[in-house]
């Protein structure tokens, strides 16, 4: 008497387990949930598409959880994406390009910033004491530029505009000076001049500065500054990931650029730039696409000023 119901327990117990699935190894969409996706950014104006998009549900609509870690810059970012801290970084290009030059496994996937390609009009700029006897870039030669980082984008573009001005840009000093200590300093006459982005460009502004070239734009027209980019690892393991984070940020950019109300806004959760400042800024271009041409000529610039030994493999780098 207990076979028959033995076999209809038995029965029952199969039939459940096909209509659910294992829970071990099968897990339907839903249960799934988004992938956690780390990116790691620094605090400043240039990425604030990508938090006014994650604030918009650009990310999260594409099934992307997105987390933003603040780093110093470039140089803590590539490390942490090449060990899978961060599954995305954003960094300059110059950084980069050293990157790709050392064959670091590492791609560039989307634009991250451009100037605006306005002399005078830019997001940052090369500035000297309003008494100063230096005139113009080329006045730098054998005196001393702030820079937040050397060898690096400041050091490329600020010799672009000392050598477009008919200087020896060879001859120009830097020294390394986190941006907020940069003013001061030329306030104290222990530099020459600094280049500054904003909200520091608007400080300098303020402390009476006076502003002698806009590099970015000296160095080619419609600079890319930065890319977001990735891991060869990632690329290769999950390719469909990087395929939507890109489509993600490249919403979030254009966005950005076609709504600068809300980028004064939402710099206001990230940073601690005082509101009647935030209205004063001038912000940058935000370009979907990367302008290829301009990373070739700072490519070209950079290998004519030492920065880079020889100039990499573009075509491996950009997306």
């Amino acid at each position: 008497m207990r076979r028959p119901r033995l076999l209809a327990l038995f029965t029952a117990t199969v039939l459940l387990t096909a209509a659910c699935g294992d829970p071990e190894n099968e897990k339907a969409p839903a249960e799934a949930g988004p992938d956690k996706v780390n990116v790691g950014v620094i605090a400043i104006l240039d990425v604030a598409p990508i938090y006014l998009g994650k604030d918009k549900g650009f990310f999260a609509d594409r099934g992307i959880e997105l987390s933003l870690t603040t780093a110093q810059g470039g140089a803590a970012i590539v490390p942490a994406v090449l060990s899978g801290e961060y599954q995305f970084g954003f960094s300059n290009t110059i950084s980069l390009l050293l990157g790709a030059d050392r064959k670091l496994p590492v791609k560039a996937v989307v634009n991250g910033v451009n100037s605006t390609g306005v002399d005078g009009q830019d997001f940052a700029g090369l500035f000297v004491k309003a008494d100063s006897p230096i005139r113009s870039p080329k006045d730098l030669a054998g005196r001393t530029v702030a820079a937040n980082t050397l060898k690096n984008i400041v050091d490329t573009t600020v010799r672009s505009s000392v050598a477009k001005d008919g200087g020896d840009a060879s001859r120009v000093k830097f020294t390394e000076l986190a941006f907020p200590d940069q003013v001061p300093a030329l306030q104290e006459g222990r530099v020459d001049a600094i280049f500054v982005v904003e909200p520091f460009q608007q400080s300098a502004v303020a402390a009476g500065a006076r502003k002698i070239a806009s590099s970015y734009v000296d160095a080619a027209p419609d600079l890319t500054v930065a890319m977001y980019f990735t891991s060869q690892q990632l690329i290769a393991n999950d390719p469909d990931l990087v395929s939507r984070f890109t489509a993600a940020m490249k919403q979030s950019l254009e966005y950005a650029d076609a709504h600068p109300d809300e980028v004064r806004d939402v710099l206001g959760s990230y940073t601690k730039i005082a509101p009647e400042v935030r209205a004063k800024l001038v912000l940058p271009k935000w370009p979907a696409e990367v302008n290829r041409a301009s990373v070739e000529t700072l490519a070209d610039r950079a290998v004519s000023d030492g920065t880079l030994p020889k100039k990499p493999d573009l075509a491996a780098l950009l997306p």
